[in-house]
């Protein structure tokens, strides 16, 4: 017999434990089934499991068991990032603990602490997905820092580096000051301050005491400035074009230039272009051919360069800022201050400004490896879902810029590149490859030194399709598993992590590294605002987890998992379905205790009684519905299929229609039939919720009584057509019951008939169909409609309020045991207050400035709000008007 409950905390490990060593998350390259992929996107090494982490998680999860049920040889691959300045930052932060800097225990005794760490705390997430339910074949676990992966690296580097598209450049890059290295815009996080816009003088050159005025945010970056550029059709400026300003307080000439980038219409029409130090004004001064001084140092400092005046050399930026403005005061060169807020750029991690820093780096010519990417989008060779993404990708990479890939920290994959002692550079997979080819080029053995930068992350992490699957050597993975079928990902990291896995796959392997990018939403909290710490609305998959159990949390991601809207994620929502699965529970109690237990066998189109076609149609109908969402991306329509079919049709229906032949109403064979295809309809349920739900699946179909064999992690998706299983017969007339029932509960419902009162169900002219029907049927009307008697009448009956089944008239005498004008002062009550919350939020809506400045979710919020309001205004109306025709009779 079944316990009372599931608990979820008692038995979830267990069962993870059971799936775990059979081996049925395992994929076999000598299977016979075709293959299915996922790769899963390699969370950080540093990480713990987030919402956010656990919806992408459980979609894939989700599709890998729907897939190996329906027969496919599935492999889910999983793996950690090494995240290298994440990472780097644990464990500098622990020598900090013990006064320890890095420089005290140099490279290669960092790098050996940080394998250690890596080794005792490292990949906690991996540990936590095991919570959430993910099935990952973990025997395939890839770590980006792995041996294997890092000669893939080192590969494709220098591969790309031998064809003319790695190449070393300066550029301006994103600077962390603190951490002193380049970081990638996604680790730049935009703040919105206040500051100032400094309004500066800067005279002609000519000594006609003429000026013009510039605006900067930035006042330090001036003794960088190497133009003023206007546009060209400004006509304040015509006569200046060509001509030279003196840069204050270095006297430094520089040219006025005419460029589009000038903006007439803001501020003076001028703009100081700083080339070393901005990166609009490095496109200028490319464009211009202009001198790119660069007056920062890796510290953030002003340089001691003779080009800079000795009063700032050495100066913190922001010292020198103060300087720089009172300096220009004094000199009568400082126009105006104008207060602003702005957009200014800080690290993620280091939580300091971040600088646009002229530097040497490594840069991957990513406009020629994008257009092989981008037309494998175009021709649908890869297709994103929601469609809209694709927008996004190919505006991100019709404008795509060279990708710096190299990082001035020192975990990573080191760059594999050497240097002789003029500056030579040799990039070799190997330092033995690297001395042979500078013996070739020198004619004699010479010292060589390498490179001391890493690569980016996501350079690594580009290589994951293929890399993962042992490439470059040709693996039996890599000839099933790639190109990958899914990749399910956040829109957030499109071009970080989606176009550059693109551009690597087709690249090396000449096709694309999946054939669907499914983009799914923010998971924000239950009034729609993005989950941050400082709001104190973070919500932990992982306390939901202890509390409600998995089940109850992946069926909730999935259920508000709709294509194209955030998640707005409320705990009681987990709490409900938490219920949903406590009502599977007892519906599989029910079915043991009234001797329902599966048959081997079981032909569904074989049962006879009209309640058991009309439920082997509707579970047809259901598995097309589950079945259509997750083939289609709309795991939301899927699960609220399951839900729907499961607690309305199943529970809410055929068990209560069901009980008076399981509890021994009817004859030996239908009583048997309705046991048998009660049971067989639970089976049914356990297979299309279990890649939704799979805890408490896996627990009943292994502890349910009858025929089942194996695992439901290894059952097959149901193969039913509604086609050939529906009986339009059965569902018409059990349809009608149904709708007879809901009427009546509906009715009494809205005029607040007291749920002990029991009143005539009245047929109104009735035809012989539905007088057949009753007749049939009658004690079940009764007994879920509370219904005194089920009669027939021809005529008008006082004191009724009528509601239409199938187009006849239903009476309910209801006057006497209802207050009719109390019931009707009620409802006017309640409709004219939604009258005034829908004018209340008419009023928001159809103000423009509230649409534009509200959040998207509060108008979004406000827009729901009123959808309901009308839907039950309506619904009032409709009872008004019966109570009104009852006041009338």
């Amino acid at each position: 017999m079944l316990d009372k409950t599931f608990r979820p905390q008692d038995t979830e490990a267990e069962i993870y434990e059971g799936w775990r060593r059979s081996g049925a998350f395992q994929a076999d390259t000598q299977a016979g089934g075709a293959p299915y992929t996922i790769m899963m996107p390699p969370p950080n090494v540093t990480g713990s499991l987030h919402i956010g982490h656990a919806l992408t998680m459980t979609i894939q999860d989700a599709l890998t068991r729907y897939r190996r049920m329906t027969g496919r040889d599935a492999l889910w691959q999983p793996g950690t990032d090494h995240a290298g300045i994440a990472t780097q930052m644990v464990v500098e932060r622990q020598l900090a603990e013990r006064g320890i800097t890095r420089n005290d225990v140099g490279r290669d005794g960092l790098i050996e602490r940080i394998w250690a760490w890596k080794e005792q705390s490292g990949g906690r997430i991996l540990d936590q997905l095991t919570r959430l339910g993910a099935s990952a074949d973990w025997p395939r676990e890839r770590f980006t820092m792995d041996p294997a992966f890092s000669d893939a690296v080192r590969k494709v580097f220098v591969t790309l580096h031998k064809q003319g598209l790695i190449y070393r450049d300066k550029r301006l890059v994103n600077w962390d000051p603190k951490l002193k290295t380049a970081i990638s815009d996604l680790e730049v996080e935009p703040r919105e301050v206040k500051g100032h816009y400094w309004h500066l003088r800067y005279p002609l050159a000519d000594g006609s005491g003429r000026h013009i005025v510039v605006a900067t945010t930035r006042p330090e970056t001036m003794l960088g400035d190497t133009a003023v550029a206007v546009h060209p059709t400004d006509e304040r400026y015509t006569d200046l074009i060509g001509c030279e300003v003196l840069l204050p307080l270095t006297g430094r000439r520089i040219p006025i230039v005419a460029d589009d980038y000038s903006d007439p219409e803001k501020g003076s029409g001028a703009v100081k272009i700083t080339p070393a130090h901005d990166f609009n004004d490095f496109e200028v001064g490319r464009r211009h051919d202009l001198a790119m001084i660069n007056v920062l140092d890796a510290d953030g400092r002003i340089v001691t360069d003779a080009v800079i005046p000795a009063a700032y050399r050495g100066l913190d930026r922001f010292q020198a800022r103060e300087r720089i403005v009172a300096d220009m005061e004094a000199a009568g060169l400082l126009e105006a201050i104008e207060p602003v807020t702005h957009t200014v750029p800080y690290g993620d991690r280091s939580g300091v400004v971040i600088e646009p820093w002229l530097t040497d780096q490594w840069y991957v010519d990513a406009p020629k490896l994008a257009g092989p990417a981008i037309e494998a989008v175009e021709s649908g060779k890869t297709v994103f879902v929601p469609r809209q993404w694709e927008n996004t990708y190919y505006d991100w990479m019709r404008n795509i810029q060279p990708w710096c890939v190299s990082r001035q920290i020192w975990w990573g994959h080191r760059v594999p590149a050497w240097y002789g002692p003029d500056g030579a550079v040799f990039v070799e997979e190997t330092e033995a490859e690297a001395r042979a080819a500078a013996l070739a080029h020198y004619g004699e053995a010479v010292t060589l030194s390498q490179d001391t930068d890493v690569l980016d992350t996501w350079f690594s992490s580009a290589l994951w399709p293929f890399g993962t699957l042992g490439w470059p050597e040709q693996t039996p993975e890599l000839a099933r598993y790639y190109p990958g079928d899914v990749l399910v990902t956040g829109f957030d990291i499109i071009f970080f992590w989606v176009a550059r896995m693109m551009m690597m796959g087709l690249h090396f392997m000449g096709d694309v590294p999946f054939r669907t990018v499914y983009i799914h939403a923010l998971v924000r909290d239950e009034k729609g605002q993005k989950m941050s710490k400082s709001k104190g609305n973070v919500i932990d998959p992982i306390d939901l987890i202890d509390k409600y159990g998995a089940d109850a949390v992946r069926f909730t991601l999935l259920a508000l998992a709709a294509q194209g809207r955030d998640v707005k994620l409320a705990e009681a929502r987990v709490a409900g379905y938490r219920n949903f699965s406590t009502k599977l529970w007892n519906a599989a109690r029910f079915a043991e205790m009234n001797g329902a237990e599966s048959i081997a066998g079981f032909d569904p189109a074989a049962v006879t009684h009209v309640l058991n076609r009309w439920i082997v149609g509707e579970t047809a109908r259901a598995v097309a519905a589950v079945t259509e969402g997750l083939e289609a991306f709309r795991f939301n329509e899927a699960a609220q299929a399951a839900y729907r079919f499961t607690w309305d049709i199943v529970c809410d229906w055929y068990v209560e229609l069901a009980k008076p032949v399981l509890q021994g109403g009817d004859s030996g064979a239908v009583q048997a039939e309705t046991r048998a295809t009660l049971a067989w309809v639970l089976d049914q349920i356990l297979l299309l919720l279990h890649p939704m739900m799979p805890f408490m699946t896996e627990q009943l179909w292994a502890t349910r009584p009858g025929s089942r064999t194996g695992t439901a992690i290894n059952g097959q998706w149901p193969a039913l057509d509604p086609k050939t299983l529906s009986d339009p017969a059965a569902d018409a007339e059990i349809g009608w019951l149904i709708e007879v029932v809901s009427a009546v509960r509906s009715v009494r419902s809205e005029l607040n008939v007291p749920p002990a009162a029991r009143v005539p169900v009245l047929f109104r002219a009735a035809s012989d169909v539905t007088r057949a029907r009753a007749a049939t049927h009658g004690d079940a009307i009764a007994r879920l409609a509370r219904a005194e008697a089920i009669d027939f009448v021809e005529g008008e009956v006082a004191g009724t309020v009528e509601t239409l089944v199938s187009g006849e008239v239903v009476l309910l005498p209801i006057a006497s045991v209802i207050d009719v004008a109390v019931e009707a002062k009620r409802l006017d009550g309640e409709i004219a207050k939604l009258d005034r919350d829908i004018t209340g939020i008419d009023k928001r809506l159809d103000n423009p400035a509230f649409v534009a400045k509200a959040p998207a979710e509060v108008v979004e919020e406000n827009r729901e709000r009123r959808e309901q309001a009308v839907a039950d205004r309506a619904a009032l109306v409709a009872a008004l008007a019966r109570v009104q025709a009852m006041r009338q009779a």
